[in-house]
């Protein structure tokens, strides 16, 4: 965190020498994207015995944390396109992870509820996901985690609708 003018102008002349190394360490997005394959490619090495991705594991855990929900409503609730959670669902339904049926007031929405199965997995994928987290941020100082997921939080409310697929924010308190 920085916390005086001291902190300010090691940061910006740490920033500068770091900056100076690669142009692509100027671009906000070229650093998210990049950091995004590291954390996939860690979450596949902690989580690889489960056969899971990690959109697969948003999906399962928000239907862990919601119930049954429209697939319309998971695909909100995670951010994604309906088109993306559609292609995925059968592929957990065929898992026998979750399971689909028919809504009864609409025959044309789809209802999507997590099955035993699919909550074992959940439970049991729990230590190995939270690894996987751990790693994408150990190289910071414990404090500067905090600091670091208080900023990228603010950064996804910030920029949430001017998402393609904006996802839904629980109220804030």
């Amino acid at each position: 965190m920085i916390n005086d003018e001291a902190d300010t102008g090691s940061v910006r002349q740490e920033l500068e020498a770091l900056q100076a190394r690669s142009p692509l360490f100027s671009r906000p997005g070229f650093l998210i994207r990049r950091m995004h394959q590291i954390h996939g490619s860690l979450f596949a090495e902690e989580t690889s015995a489960f056969n899971i991705t990690p959109v697969q594991y948003s999906l399962l855990t928000t239907l862990d944390s919601l119930g049954e929900i429209d697939q319309n409503t998971l695909a909100i609730e995670v951010g994604l396109e309906r088109s993306s959670v559609a292609e995925v669902i059968p592929r957990l339904e065929s898992r026998g992870l979750i399971a689909r049926n028919q809504a009864s007031h609409d025959k044309r929405v789809k209802l999507v509820k997590l099955t035993r199965q699919g909550k074992r997995l959940v439970t049991k994928m729990g230590p190995a996901v939270q690894r996987a987290h751990e790693r994408t941020v150990e190289h910071l100082p414990p404090m500067e985690r905090d600091f670091f997921m208080l900023q990228l939080i603010r950064l996804v409310e910030a920029n949430n609708d001017n998402s393609i697929v904006p996802f839904r924010l629980p109220p804030s308190e």
